[in-house]
């Protein structure tokens, strides 16, 4: 792995739903350019696979975490402190779509419970876990990045669960932003849209679109998505991308419905 090597190699960051997808390529990022990294997921296995992309010499410190069980998340941040005794940045990434295709009158509770306790309320419970050591550490300070979506602004046909938590992720942006600036805390939110990942596979076959038909949509490298994040989180404290909206230039968006 070619090091791009920048002034942060004392800097510490947590990513979220490290195994897979843009968690893994930002993870992969930072670690390519110095950061410390803690890679944090469900799975242990692909925590794992996420490590081994490193260069030997970076060792990311793997948690196997659930976001939506705060004990979960009280140990993680437990772990960050115990390794580091700081934490610079926490990109809060990990989600889950739910089950695709589902009408609102036929989404099970349990399912849209899933989504909500994942993207919402897994979320929340990092966010304050790296609110409280960001606060209390000296110095002072550092940085959340939430994963947000199109889907933020926009919805996709029978996405009522996705939709919801993430439009309510832009409120909970809002509102930490607004909360950490005593605190030089400053935090910010990507909106992406189809980086190629495990999880957009399927635009290269088709999507369902607001008028019924069912087109590919084109998608993006997803390297390019872990850049922007690495730019948000490499400014200096004094500023701070509120909203950025990365997508592939030609998926149906602007307009789309």
């Amino acid at each position: 792995m070619n090091a791009e090597r920048t002034d942060v190699q004392s800097k510490i960051a947590v990513v979220t739903g490290a195994g897979s997808g843009i968690g893994r390529a930002v993870a992969v990022e930072l670690l390519r350019t110095g950061w410390s990294v803690v890679l944090t997921g469900r799975r242990a296995e692909t925590l794992a696979e996420t490590a081994a992309l490193a260069a030997p010499e970076t060792e990311p410190l793997t948690v196997r975490t659930d976001v939506s069980r705060p004990d979960d998340v009280a140990a993680l941040f437990a772990a960050v402190r115990a390794r580091f005794g700081r934490l610079d940045l926490l990109f809060n990434n990990a989600g889950t779509f739910g089950p695709g295709g589902v009408p609102v009158e036929d989404l099970p509770y349990d399912a849209w419970r899933h989504v909500v306790d994942t993207n919402l309320n897994g979320a929340f419970l990092c966010a304050q876990a790296a609110y409280r050591q960001m606060k209390e550490q000296a110095p002072q300070g550092g940085r959340i990045i939430n994963n947000g979506s199109i889907s933020a602004h926009t919805p996709r046909p029978h996405s009522v669960a996705y939709t919801a938590t993430k439009h309510a992720l832009t409120g909970l942006t809002k509102s930490l932003s607004l909360d950490g600036r005593p605190y030089r805390i400053a935090v910010g939110q990507i909106d992406i849209g189809n980086a190629a990942t495990d999880m957009t596979a399927r635009m290269a076959t088709g999507a369902l679109q607001a008028d019924g038909r069912t087109v590919p949509e084109p998608v993006m490298d997803v390297a390019d998505v872990a850049r922007t994040v690495r730019h948000m989180a490499e400014l200096p404290l004094e500023a701070n991308v509120q909203f950025a909206t990365v997508l592939a230039t030609a998926m149906p968006y602007v307009g789309r419905g």
